[in-house]
């Protein structure tokens, strides 16, 4: 897939300020560490990291009796009234609750801004979500939360989720979601009855380079929220928690800020609209963040964490396609039947390249910019033709994520000759170039390890054959001495990461792939 060199789109945003923009998948966090840090960090691990962990789970044993003593009598459809001894408990919760995080190491938690109270916002949405640390203003505030419901039957754990009233979702109950959002609306609209709700909108864990997708669920009920944006100002960042990426705890004392916004009143259109309600909140705390925004989302995620022979890079342009599947209708519906007929029509045309047009009457769509954009994706030669196998390719890939092989026999069907079911060198180039969704891939040395009978062509067994001996081998053999395109690095960072400037009106985060939109 074709990686553009000007990859910094950019939007509208209310003050126009330049942010730096972050060459970085939201999904990935890296740690490099020095020699002298590695040792540093094996030296706590064995010295003060069970210290800390045995008085913290000393003091969560300490608070489960208080969590237990008030939940006595509770009901799951109706908030009782408040007695000295609830009062009591809540508050000796509290106490302990930050004992505990002190004892983990975060002596100083700065609160910003005015809290608003139930009765205004009853629901507050926090952002980013980058780690389980993220749990400290839920135990500052004791605000209900939506978790599993396997969660409250964890010994000593599930009382004090009880404690704090969550919304409970079944993974079971095919009809949990609906129930989730019908419970979440029923609680906003009791007039501060009930305790605020807490939720993370972005539904997933985040490096914090920039603010992805918020979920509906928070907006639908179309009622006041509040925003809260959580920050970690730390010289290493080692808490981040991701789906790709190793996670470090060096037990140094940590810094954590939390940060309440302005109550957010949304419009009669917003109350309509809770896509849109969710993105003008995000922009308001991705503007007091000072962090771009981007269209990637959860389903992203799970592209960028799913394991196999063809794992994504972190530069793969497959995020940007599934972007632009997504709101193109394209992932609809789209099962393994579905990848067979659109790789036999693909195969029934092959030799013949898709124009823009071409390419729209092919996937019955009208010519709009974003089919411009995705057909752009794989405009490999900049000549307006496209070699559809390839989008078929990459359709599979973040449809199936999981069933690499899957797509890779797809593929093969599509390029094997007909006389011998075979590919050249050329042609497993395209295959790979495109299921990870990369600009350029050098194939050479795998080809030659696979074709050893030297005939100067593969068959799919051959392949298959290679791949159980290795496994690995798209970082044994293509991703090992890849780099990252390059990018100019003006702004080194603490962990070892650099962030790019670029004088654009809205900063979002950009992967290879990704065009600059002229205005």
């Amino acid at each position: 897939m074709k990686l553009p060199d000007e990859q910094h789109p950019s939007l509208e945003i209310r003050d126009r300020s330049d942010l730096p923009t972050p060459f970085r998948n939201p999904f990935v966090h890296e740690l490099r560490f020095t020699t002298l840090e590695k040792i540093r960090i094996g030296v706590m691990t064995v010295t003060v990291f069970p210290v800390r962990l045995f008085f913290a789970v000393f003091l969560m044993l300490l608070a489960w009796p208080f969590a237990f003593a008030a939940s006595l009598g509770r009901s799951e459809l109706a908030v009782e009234t408040e007695t000295w001894w609830r009062r009591i408990c809540d508050i000796a919760l509290r106490v302990l609750m930050r004992a505990m995080w002190f004892c983990g190491g975060f002596h100083w938690v700065t609160v910003k801004g005015e809290p608003a109270p139930p009765s205004q916002a009853p629901i507050l949405t926090l952002a980013p979500h980058s780690s389980y640390f993220d749990a400290i203003p839920i135990t500052m505030t004791m605000a209900s939360i939506v978790m599993k419901t396997e969660s409250k039957n964890i010994p000593v754990w599930g009382t004090l989720i009880k404690f704090i009233r969550p919304v409970f979702v079944s993974r079971s109950d095919q009809d949990s979601r609906r129930k989730t959002v019908e419970e979440i609306k029923r609680r906003a609209h009791a007039g501060g009855e009930w305790p605020q709700i807490m939720i993370f909108p972005e539904g997933t864990c985040t490096n914090r380079s920039c603010l992805i997708t918020f979920k509906p669920g928070a907006f639908i009920p179309a009622v006041p929220v509040q925003p809260v944006v959580l920050r970690y100002p730390n010289k290493m960042d080692t808490i981040t928690w991701t789906w790709q990426g190793p996670g470090a705890w060096t037990g140094d004392i940590t810094f954590f800020s939390l940060q309440y916004l302005p109550l957010y009143t949304p419009s009669e259109e917003e109350k309509n609209n809770p896509a849109l309600f969710a993105n003008n909140v995000r922009r308001i705390m991705a503007k007091a963040l000072e962090l771009p925004i981007t269209d990637l989302s959860f389903d992203d995620c799970q592209l960028s964490q799913a394991k196999g022979p063809l794992r994504v890079p972190t530069n793969s342009s497959l995020l940007q396609f599934n972007r632009l599947a997504r709101r193109l209708g394209l992932r609809t519906g789209t099962t393994d039947t579905v990848l067979q007929q659109q790789a036999s029509r693909a195969r029934n045309i092959w030799g013949y390249r898709l124009g823009l047009e071409d390419f729209a009457q092919y996937l019955d769509l009208p010519v709009t910019d974003m089919l411009t954009e995705l057909h752009s994706l794989f405009n490999q030669h900049e000549d307006g033709q496209i070699d559809v196998r390839e989008y078929v390719i990459a359709l599979s890939v973040v449809c199936q994520p999981s069933k690499a092989m899957d797509t890779l026999r797809l593929a093969f069907g599509m390029y094997e000759a007909k006389e011998d079911r075979a590919i050249v060198e050329k042609e497993l180039a395209s295959i790979l170039r495109t299921a990870l969704g990369v600009a350029e891939v050098d194939v050479t040395e795998l080809f030659s390890a696979i074709d050893t009978l030297d005939a100067g062509k593969i068959t799919h067994d051959d392949f298959c054959r290679f791949v159980v001996q290795h496994p690995d081998f798209a970082q044994e053999y293509l991703l090992s001495s890849r780099e990252t395109p390059s990018t100019p690095h003006t702004v080194p960072l603490t962990n070892g990461f650099s962030v790019d400037h670029y004088n654009t009106e809205e900063p979002t985060c950009s992967l290879p792939g990704q065009k600059k939109k002229e205005d």
